[in-house]
């Protein structure tokens, strides 16, 4: 079965989608991304999603219910890396992200996890 890397850096967790996005893959993902916040006790969650082109409703709320266990699992989430075409389409779908904190790319992303975590 096809899976997405979790790495560990810290008390953060990084996923790193390289691959096209199915529907059982973000299922996939989200139940082995609660598995391991369990597991390590991590306090935030970075997703890159820059080599995604396309984002459907699906993934969209996908990434949103992501960010919906890691909150209630307490880590914060932060979505980096999208494209200006990803961001468009989750606008028209009138798919907000409610929760999901985004920045540019990786390095903002993790200097706002650690600025999230500093103030809990």
């Amino acid at each position: 079965m096809e899976r997405i890397p979790i790495l560990r850096m810290g008390e953060f967790l990084l996923v790193t989608i390289q691959v096209d996005m199915h529907d059982q893959l973000a299922l996939t993902l989200q139940d082995d991304l609660s598995t391991m916040i369990s597991k390590t006790g991590a306090k935030g969650v970075l997703i890159d999603i820059s080599a995604l082109d396309i984002v459907d409703s699906f993934i969209g709320r996908m990434i949103g219910n992501i960010s919906g266990l890691s909150k209630i699992m307490d880590a914060a989430t932060v979505l980096v890396g999208m494209q200006p075409a990803v961001a468009i389409t989750l606008v028209e779908l009138g798919l907000t992200l409610p929760g999901v904190l985004t920045a540019l790319n990786v390095e903002r992303g993790m200097a706002l996890l650690r600025q999230r975590v500093l103030t809990q």
